[in-house]
Formats: structure tokens, C-alpha cells, sequence
């Protein structure tokens, strides 16, 4: 377990490391910052929730706070809007008072405030189709970039990004320093790391292909029309926080609306909301206004909740990866976490290939649905909790 403190930071940084109570580096930290701060390609790939944003963000300042004032220095790249908000906030959380606020270029939300911020920002944290538009429109200059960041590299390019950024990386300098983070280093990431990267120095931590071992993983194998009891009797038993993932945004909205007429504080993220919609049901999870967030794999990755105490997949995931993301929503930062999977008719055996796949076996736990009875105490609170559930301009029938 090495310290923060023996690293060669400046002091500023350290101080806010320790201000932020950042004191002692995870294992991913421990392999990656070091051959970062010397200037060196670092391609890591590790299990989700093991610290890779610090792995990246510390470098990152350290360079903006060593090297001459340019219109940008560092460039990192990011799948989603949700997690390029939430490491443009952890980069707030260690900015020093000499660098000015980092540019937040992503899809969904108004274009003009990151235009003005693009005009004095030394870090652009962007998702590939913003930013590709803005190049075009030669709104954004990146001949200056000294460090490229591709966080989340393999979802990225699931999400079809390649194209955009082999388009960004030609306008970027040659002689740079590309760090690259993966939960997975299939074909295509490795493809990306050929053309991009110079040496990289390799860390790897762990199997990528299997959950954490802070995880604890459970089966029930239900009839199709239970699934929504079950549900209910583990939401019913649940103290902390849950999110229940599905497949497809339909399915997304009827669920978090049956929920809602439960009682539960349940809201719910999928690709059809408004960015506004989505960060205000982030937020209100995050902050413990929610209890159960209910959303497609697009919180699968990098959405960073620390306290989530369940996940629980109310639809089959696609793949086995798309599997390990899901369940890596919890049992994060040290803490141990639950994942519960309903599987219904045909999904038996998809469950069964992803045990294939995983060499591992799911504990199987039956329940019986019609059990699912509410507490007292969720009875007395029903009403006061039906007033919480919408968000903003929002109204559930």
C-alpha cells in the first residue's frame, strides 16, 4: 500500500490530494502513475471500480502544472456524458488555483457555454461525437496537446466511436503521450493501441473477464411473469441503494414508472432522456434521493457510485462483458456489494453461457413471489415517498 505522499508531485497537488482524502494509492494507481509522471505510453487494463480516473488525472495536472501556459495541453476521451461530468468534477476536486477550469465538451446540452470555455481551458474532457463536430467546425484547436487520455478505450469503441477518433487523433501532434485505459483489451482496442501508442508500458491487474471478488452473485431463475414480484421482494428487503438494469428503453420507462407507483423513489437514465433528465436522475442517486435507479448498459460503465449496495439485472445482458460492467457497479472502493440476475424462460440458458464464458458458477436462490409482502415501515412512509420520485418538470401516471 504506497502513499500518495511518495509520489514526485508538486505541492499543491499534494495538498489537494490530501484535502480530498485521497491518501493511499489503489493497485492500478500504484503501476500506472509512476511510468506516467516519467513521460511514458501506459496502456492499463483493469476491473472496474479499482481507481482508474486518479490513475490518469494525477499525471494530467502534474503535466498542466509543470508545462507553459498552451490553449490545451491534455485531451481525454470518454464514452459517455455521465462520465465525462463526473471526472470533469473529480479533476475540479484536485485543480490547482493556477490552472483555469478544464472544458466539458459533450452531446446534449447547449453548445455556446463550451465554446467559451474552450477559449482559455488547458483540458478538454469530451465524448468523441462533440468534439469530432467541433474540429469540423475548427471551433476546437488541438495542435498543443501534449498527453491524450482514452478512458473506458473498449466501450468506446463498442459504442461505433472509432471512426471519430482516428479522425481527432489526426489533428492531434505526433510526439504526445497517450495514456489508455480498458476494462477489456479485445481485437479492436488492440487495433486502437497499434495505431496510437509508442511502447506503452503494459499494467495489467486481475481477470478483466470476471467480477470483482468484492461481489457477491446470485440467480434466480423465476417464471416470466414473476419477474416483478421478485423484484419487489428484493427492493422490499434492500436497505442501501439498487440499480436494476434492462435492455431497452421502453422496457427502462415501464419499469421505473411501475416502481414509482409502488412508492419506491425510483428514477431512471436511458438514451431518449435529456441530458438534464439524466444528470438530475444521477444526482438525486448519488445524493441518496433515489433509492433504486433503473437504466439501460448506458450506466453499465463509468458511472461512478461508490455506496451502491445492489445491482440487479432485471433483463439479461447481451454478452459476457456487458455482464462484468453491470456487476461492477458495486462492490466498489473496498466495500462489498451484491448482484442479483432474473433469468425467465430462454435466459436460463443464455445465464449458462455467460457462466461458460466466465468459468465461474452463480449461486441459484430461489424466492417465492407471492412472499412479497411491503414492510410496515415501507407502508407508513408510501405517501411522503410518491412526492420525491419526479424529477423536475416531471410528472409519472
Amino acid at each position: 500500500m504506497t502513499p500518495f505522499s511518495e509520489l514526485p508531485l508538486t505541492s499543491a497537488l499534494q495538498q489537494k490530494l490530501a484535502a480530498a482524502q485521497f491518501t493511499t494509492q489503489t493497485p492500478i494507481q500504484a503501476q500506472a502513475i509512476p511510468p506516467a509522471l516519467e513521460g511514458n505510453d501506459v496502456l492499463a487494463t483493469a476491473q472496474t471500480g479499482t481507481g482508474k480516473t486518479l490513475a490518469f488525472l494525477i499525471p494530467l495536472i502534474e503535466l498542466l502544472n509543470r508545462e507553459p501556459l498552451r490553449q490545451v495541453n491534455a485531451l481525454v476521451l470518454l464514452p459517455t456524458r455521465e462520465l465525462a461530468t463526473q471526472v470533469n468534477e473529480e479533476y475540479e476536486k484536485l485543480r490547482t488555483k493556477a490552472l483555469p477550469k478544464a472544458a466539458l465538451v459533450i452531446g446534449g446540452v447547449a453548445e455556446a457555454s463550451q465554446i467559451r470555455a474552450l477559449r482559455s481551458a488547458r483540458v478538454i474532457f469530451a465524448t468523441p461525437g462533440r468534439l469530432e463536430d467541433f474540429l469540423d467546425r475548427k471551433i476546437a484547436d488541438l495542435r498543443h496537446v501534449k498527453m491524450l487520455v482514452l478512458d473506458e478505450a473498449d466501450r468506446m469503441l463498442d459504442m461505433g466511436f472509432l471512426p471519430s477518433i482516428r479522425r481527432i487523433l489526426a489533428c492531434l501532434p505526433e510526439r504526445r503521450q497517450t495514456l489508455c485505459f480498458s476494462a477489456t483489451l479485445e481485437q479492436s482496442v488492440a487495433t486502437l493501441v497499434h495505431e496510437s501508442m509508442r511502447r506503452p508500458v503494459r499494467v495489467a491487474l486481475g481477470s478483466v473477464l470476471k467480477p470483482a471478488e468484492s461481489v457477491h452473485l446470485k440467480a434466480y431463475e423465476v417464471r416470466p411473469g414473476q419477474k416483478l414480484d421478485v423484484l419487489r421482494q428484493l427492493l422490499y428487503a434492500e436497505e442501501g441503494q439498487t440499480l436494476v438494469f434492462t435492455r431497452t428503453k421502453r422496457g427502462t420507462q415501464r419499469l421505473a414508472m411501475e416502481l414509482v407507483r409502488d412508492g419506491f423513489n425510483a428514477a431512471m437514465i436511458h438514451g431518449d432522456r435529456t441530458q438534464a433528465q439524466r444528470n438530475g436522475a444521477l444526482n438525486g442517486f448519488q445524493e441518496g434521493r433515489f433509492q433504486v435507479l433503473v437504466a439501460t448498459d448506458v450506466a453499465s460503465r463509468g458511472l461512478h457510485v461508490d455506496d451502491v449496495a445492489h445491482v440487479i439485472n432485471y433483463d439479461m445482458p447481451k454478452s459476457a462483458e456487458d455482464f462484468i460492467h453491470r456487476v461492477g457497479r458495486t462492490g466498489r472502493a473496498g466495500c462489498q456489494g451484491r448482484a442479483s440476475t432474473l433469468v425467465a424462460g430462454a435466459e436460463v440458458l443464455e445465464l449458462r453461457q455467460i457462466e461458460r464464458t466466465l468459468r465461474l458458477r452463480i449461486e441459484r436462490t430461489e424466492l417465492n413471489p407471492s412472499a412479497a409482502q411491503r414492510p410496515k415501515r415501507f407502508i407508513e412512509n408510501t405517501l411522503a415517498t410518491r412526492t420525491l420520485t419526479a424529477l423536475p418538470g416531471e410528472v409519472f401516471v
